[in-house]
């Protein structure tokens, strides 16, 4: 019953992608091989695992019990490979992150790229995007994100200091002047990243100070949201990750640098308790070297820029 691996491959990487469409794309298989897959399991455990209708799928009862077992015996089947991988010390086999979709695309690619030319049987499959992932559902390796995991199942390693920073396009502020201090915010327009139109921004200087701006631009996307300010349209708060270039460039000016921003370094999220592939290892110490030498905004940051890289297993 349970000794199908592509089967149980397809069903769970058909519940990580939401559709058997998108596993299709993922696997590299045709959609009707998916859904045969997927059809053979159900009729060799007698159990509907998945209650499907026009718009969406969901897990039964049974087939969430059953998902649970499957995504343990994947992950077994995966450390054993890496086991057998790393006997033989090759840095292979299918790496399996993610990370913000702006920080990806300008700072994890080229670093993904260098170190696949390095290790050219290693395959990778990189997500980016701004929501957070849940690792054991994916089957991913890591999870790239500014800050930590709270939850008690994953394991945080630091890659790189970061901090956040107002800032605005010298023809926004040509227009419409700067901010004298954290309250004058709340008159000029602001970019807010989310879904709600307003927004707190929480400032530390010699006193704590939280003020709430209202969106004249609200976008769910973090490159939209720098985009938009290059282009004059309003204020933003941005990961010094991604506006530090434009900052230096002069293409964007940093506002109220006597007010610091509540910010979290650049982590690596691991699961906990599984011994880490080679692959893995190998990857995590060119990743942290890579963005260590990458870190070029001292200047721009003042003391708060400087924060000291370590090992954290915290939960």
């Amino acid at each position: 019953m349970l000794d199908d691996l592509p089967a149980l491959k397809a069903f769970a990487r058909i519940v990580a992608a939401g559709s058997m469409s998108a596993a299709a794309r993922e696997l590299a298989l045709p959609l009707s091989v998916v859904s045969k897959r997927l059809a053979q399991l159900e009729k060799s455990t007698g159990i509907r695992l998945l209650q499907r209708t026009t718009r969406r799928q969901t897990l039964t009862a049974d087939g969430a019990q059953f998902h649970a077992r499957v995504l343990r015996i994947l992950d077994e089947v995966a450390q054993a490979e890496a086991l057998v991988a790393d006997s033989r010390g090759d840095v292979a086999g299918l790496l399996r992150l993610s990370a913000p979709a702006e920080l990806g695309r300008q700072h994890i690619v080229p670093i993904i790229a260098d170190f696949q030319r390095q290790h050219p049987a290693l395959q990778v499959q990189l997500e980016l995007s701004d929501t957070l992932v849940n690792l054991l559902e994916t089957g991913q390796d890591l999870a790239i994100r500014f800050g930590g995991a709270q939850e008690p199942h994953l394991v945080v390693r630091r890659l790189a200091p970061n901090f956040r920073v107002v800032c605005a396009a010298p023809a926004y502020l040509a227009q419409h002047g700067s901010p004298a201090n954290p309250a004058q915010l709340g008159a000029h327009r602001c970019i807010v990243m989310g879904d709600r139109r307003h927004a707190d921004w929480r400032f530390e200087g010699e006193e704590t100070v939280t003020v709430r701006v209202a969106a004249a631009f609200l976008t769910n996307d973090g490159q939209a949201a720098h985009a938009l300010a290059l282009q004059g349209s309003g204020i933003v708060v941005k990961s010094i990750w991604d506006v530090g270039d434009d900052l230096l460039d002069g293409k964007l000016q940093r506002l109220l640098p006597a007010y610091s921003m509540p910010a979290a370094p650049l982590q690596a999220i691991l699961p906990h308790g599984r011994k880490l592939p080679l692959r893995v290892r190998v990857f995590l110490d060119y990743l942290q070297l890579r963005l260590t030498a990458a870190w070029r905004w001292h200047g721009v940051g003042g003391s708060n820029a400087e924060v000291p890289l370590e090992f954290d297993q915290r939960r």
